[in-house]
């Protein structure tokens, strides 16, 4: 299967939808790829990927990637320097831990939708929304 058929159409819709909601709490910048393999340490792919769609191309180095390798059974959701230099150590693991329950029970549209609408809430705390807020990474799903 292509990864671009792995959501329908209405399920995609879901996940952009809950980006922009997401973004409407934080000025962070959230993205979501998904690719069918990862055949090395998840968040090395991850950080490659997060490189590769200049995720570290944002003012305030506020960039989230949620990553799914859906065939290798592989995610990961990291932030980009910004993120990391502020937030507390482990921030990351409730909505990693919430998301693995999810897709335990195949249920990958709530896991990726969950993990965005939590992760607008928590950043809102260090990187909150302003009104002049410029969206700098598109919303859209990318694939692999």
């Amino acid at each position: 299967m292509k990864s671009h058929n792995f959501f329908a159409e209405d399920q995609r819709e879901r996940i952009v939808r809950a980006i922009e909601e997401a973004e409407l709490n934080t000025s962070g910048e959230i993205r979501v790829h998904v690719e069918p393999k990862c055949n090395i340490n998840v968040l090395d792919r991850a950080v490659y990927v997060f490189n590769k769609l200049r995720m570290y191309d944002t003012v305030k180095r506020n960039g989230v990637l949620i990553y799914l390798a859906y065939e290798s059974r592989k995610f990961a959701i990291i932030g980009d320097e910004g993120i990391d230099r502020t937030v507390p150590e482990g921030f990351w693991d409730g909505i990693r831990h919430r998301m693995a329950e999810k897709f335990s029970q195949g249920d990958f549209v709530g896991g990726i939708t969950g993990a965005i609408s939590e992760t607008g809430m928590q950043l809102k705390h260090y990187f909150p929304y302003t009104d002049n807020d410029i969206n700098e990474q598109p919303d859209e799903i990318s694939f692999g």
